[in-house]
């Protein structure tokens, strides 16, 4: 899987862990799949207040791309 820039980016703007982005990608809560051709991983980060990390992917590309991350207060 591929890391675009702004994905690399966010994460250090937003102060998100790899090893969470990791987490997310290889043991999600949920996922996602919309019609626009991503995929949301979303996982429960405990160390991080249990705030829902969500991360996503373009499944259009070859190899797939993650896009962004980042912590999302609508999910419950």
């Amino acid at each position: 899987m591929r890391e675009s820039k702004h994905f690399t980016d966010m994460l250090v703007e937003r102060g998100i862990k790899k090893e969470w982005a990791k987490l997310a990608l290889d043991s999600p809560d949920r996922i996602e799949k919309k019609g626009d051709g991503t995929r949301h991983l979303i996982k429960c980060i405990p160390e991080f207040g249990n705030r829902w990390l969500r991360v996503i992917v373009n499944t259009a590309t070859v190899p797939e791309t993650l896009i962004t991350a980042f912590f999302d207060r609508r999910v419950r």
